[in-house]
C-alpha cells in the first residue's frame, strides 16, 4: 500500500502557496468517485497528511483536486483556473507517491516527485 503528498508552489510569486485546499478521490472502474481525504496546504505550501492515520493507497486510480480559485481570490488576483485536476494511477508495490503543483494565476505543471 501507498501513501501520498502534495506541495503546491505559485511560481508567479516564487513562494509556497499556502491555503489551498486539495481533495484526494479515488476512481474505480466504472467512473465511481469516492472521496478519500481532504486538507489544506501548510504555511510552505505542504499537505503531507491526505489520507487518516494508518490508511494507505492500494493500487488504482486516483485524482487530486486544487481548489485554487479561492487561493487567488485570497490574495486578491484574477485566475483563469477555478480547480485543478491531477489524474494519477498507483501500480505495484508500496511506494511514496509525491504530486507537486506549480501554479500561476493564467497556467500550471505537475509531475510525479520524490
Amino acid at each position: 500500500m501507498s501513501t501520498l503528498s502534495t506541495h503546491v508552489l505559485d511560481t508567479a510569486l516564487g513562494r509556497p502557496a499556502a491555503g489551498v485546499r486539495v481533495i484526494l478521490e479515488q476512481v474505480d472502474d466504472t467512473g465511481v468517485v469516492v472521496s478519500l481525504g481532504v486538507g489544506e496546504t501548510d504555511a510552505d505550501g505542504r499537505l503531507r497528511d491526505l489520507l487518516p492515520p494508518g490508511q494507505a493507497l492500494d493500487p488504482g486510480d486516483y485524482r487530486l483536486r486544487f481548489d485554487v480559485g479561492e487561493y487567488f481570490s485570497l490574495t486578491k488576483r484574477e485566475s483563469f483556473f477555478p480547480s485543478v485536476m491531477v489524474e494519477f494511477t498507483i501500480t505495484g508495490p508500496a511506494a511514496h507517491y509525491h504530486v507537486p503543483l506549480l501554479l500561476s494565476p493564467y497556467g500550471y505543471s505537475t509531475y510525479r516527485g520524490s
